[in-house]
């Protein structure tokens, strides 16, 4: 309704009825400004606009402005014209909006560096895309994800991965979180999951439904020999680089999950979080390259560009193809379909590549600055876990960690304390340490994150 002509704004105002034009309209506007309707700082059409769009006179508009500046409702800024004044806000008796945890710097695991987006490239690839982009991707598509995605993620991932894949067997998801739940609503029953796992994942499994029980982790990786003690149907791993402790699955204990997975019909979830990023040995292949019948693949987005990018993949037995796609629905409501053309086109342009192997160099060299400062500082600490990935664990001495996350918290440091991660039903005691994410500052807030994390240590230890 009244369109505000001069400025090319619409301003919605609702005059309401049984009181005279002007009481009527300084109620209206009253009640917009302390509703929050009217924020702090938004320009007001000019009186001879808002008299038009109302049908009023314009001297009573110019009245109202008048009256509500007076009382101090309104303020009136030269070249501005009439604006929502500052102090309305305080006349504002909604609640507030709830507080969010913020740091001063975060070594949270689990980030990029999201500082690096590579912006250019992808504006590019985007363009790219939706110049080329079929009428169907603008209308419902495919559940299984956009063809085009599919078809640059097959020789991607066999590529670079060694997974065993052909387009028709990969399902895209939102995120891997997105693909576990989709995989967990499918199965159903108990799955085996890590005594040290990804808290989130765990409380997503819950969520649906699923009882988790703990495997044991030590420098190996999972324990694969205990899960033929469970009743568990299925088994979340994370084989390329265990998370959070580090280490890669040995052979031997890939083989038993396969064995396993292979003797009772159950599934390996393979969460092939980071395995792009490998410093010190050679890359390590997917678990599904040797069982592509018995291990349902994840991957994701999320560490290799950023979080934002909502898209992650499932490359899926025969079996369970249908099954996910009946969860999951007849029609593509969780990624956008342009956003997969983009990364599609990102993929086979080579600037995928590009991006991971400049990243690859960056997170390095962060790494090693992280050893090097905790060697000279703290060398009471142990660091682990470092020949892969976006993070450290830093083993602290017994029954410190409370004391070095009170510290971190007091500084404004964002950091992950290693109990975190440990299964409530986890049959060992925990020891004591934190997960650094060398990955998460930009360059220029990095090196200050390094000292804060020394000062912490310095101090509680």
């Amino acid at each position: 309704m009244n369109s505000w002509a001069n400025l090319g704004f619409d301003l919605h105002i609702e005059l309401p009825h049984g009181v005279g034009v002007k009481a009527a309209l300084l109620q209206a506007l009253r009640d917009a400004i302390d509703g929050g309707v009217l924020k702090p700082g938004t320009r007001l059409p000019p009186s001879r606009t808002l008299a038009h769009d109302l049908g009023i006179a314009r001297n009573t508009v110019a009245d109202c402005y008048a009256e509500l500046a007076a009382a101090g409702w309104l303020a009136t800024r030269q070249g501005s014209g009439t604006v929502v004044a500052s102090l309305a806000d305080s006349r504002n008796d909604a609640a507030p909006a709830p507080s969010t945890v913020r740091f001063t710097h975060s070594l949270m695991p689990g980030s990029p560096d999201v500082s690096a987006f590579p912006r250019s490239a992808w504006i590019s690839s985007a363009r790219r895309a939706l110049t080329a982009a079929p009428n169907d991707a603008f209308g419902a598509t495919d559940p299984r994800g956009r063809v085009e995605l599919r078809n640059a993620l097959s020789g991607y991932l066999g590529r670079t991965r060694g997974v065993r894949v052909d387009p028709n067997r990969i399902v895209v998801s939102a995120g891997s979180g997105h693909g576990i739940a989709l995989l967990a609503r499918t199965l159903g029953g108990t799955f085996a999951v890590d005594a040290y796992s990804l808290h989130l994942h765990r409380k997503l499994l819950i969520d649906e439904g699923i009882r988790t029980v703990p495997i044991s982790v030590d420098e190996s990786g999972t324990c694969t020999d205990e899960l033929a003690s469970t009743t568990a149907g299925a088994a979340l791993l994370t084989p390329t680089h265990q998370f959070p402790l580090g280490g890669p699955l040995t052979p031997a204990r890939r083989a038993t999950a396969v064995e396993w997975a292979s003797s009772t019909g159950g599934v390996v979830l393979e969460d092939d979080y980071d395995g792009e990023f490998r410093y010190d040995r050679k890359p390590v292949g997917a678990l599904q390259g040797i069982a592509p019948q018995h291990v349902a693949y994840l991957g994701t987005a999320s560490k290799t560009l950023s979080p934002a990018i909502r898209i992650g993949w499932m490359v899926l037995p025969d079996r369970l193809i249908e099954p996910v796609l009946a969860v999951k629905g007849p029609y593509e409501r969780w990624v956008s379909s342009t956003d997969q053309l983009t990364l599609a086109d990102f993929i086979e342009s080579g600037r995928f590549d590009s991006h991971i192997r400049k990243m690859r160099v960056s997170y390095r060299q962060r790494r090693d600055q992280l050893v090097a400062i905790l060697s000279a500082r703290v060398p009471e600490v142990r660091v682990e876990g470092i020949s892969a990935g976006l993070h450290a664990v830093v083993r602290l001495p017994r029954g410190s960690e409370q004391a070095v996350m009170a510290a971190a918290n007091s500084r404004g440091l964002g950091l992950e304390g290693l109990s975190t991660f440990r299964h409530p039903d986890a049959s060992s005691a925990g020891s004591d340490g934190i997960v650094v994410g060398y990955s998460t500052p930009s360059p220029s807030q990095y090196p200050r994150a390094l000292e804060m994390l020394c000062e912490t240590l310095e101090s509680a230890l």
